[in-house]
């Protein structure tokens, strides 16, 4: 698919086991209110995908990562009709990353999950927990365990 027309972009960003994710706000006027989420968001002016997941990522948990830092990424076609294609992407975090988490003013509160638990979550973006396990199936030797099928 296209680089140029994309609605936003995703991180599943990883440490070991565990993967960074937030709870949304709990507005009705939002999608997925209260739901796990994962970072990123919607794209501005002429971003690339990675510059738009990048961005996303340090307005909303104030770490800068370098685009090298994104070892996967793929395009999905749109949810809806009308709508645009959107990203996912994954990388690694180290935990210097982590303690340098400055969480802002969208959503609730952040956290390191296990990915076995964000997969298996009711309360997880639906579409986000999809997009990790094709993630998670295309990594050599990635634990089968964590390829919990979709309810």
């Amino acid at each position: 698919m296209s680089r140029e027309a994309f609605n936003g972009a995703k991180l599943a960003l990883l440490c070991a086991d565990q993967l960074l994710v937030y709870q949304r706000d709990d507005k009705p006027d939002i999608p997925w209110p209260a739901l796990w989420d994962l970072p990123g968001g919607g794209r501005e002016d002429g971003e690339t995908p990675e510059r738009c997941a990048l961005r996303e990522l340090e307005e909303e948990f104030g770490l800068v990562l370098d685009e090298a830092r994104l070892t996967w990424g793929r395009c999905y076609p749109p949810r809806q009709p009308g709508y645009l294609p959107s990203w996912l992407f994954a990388g690694q975090l180290q935990p210097a990353d982590i303690a340098a988490i400055r969480f802002g003013d969208e959503g609730q509160h952040w956290q390191l999950m296990g990915i076995v638990d964000f997969l298996a979550h009711p309360q997880g973006v639906p579409h986000l927990q999809e997009r990790l396990r094709d993630y998670l199936a295309e990594q050599e030797g990635a634990d089968p365990g964590l390829l919990i099928p979709a309810e």
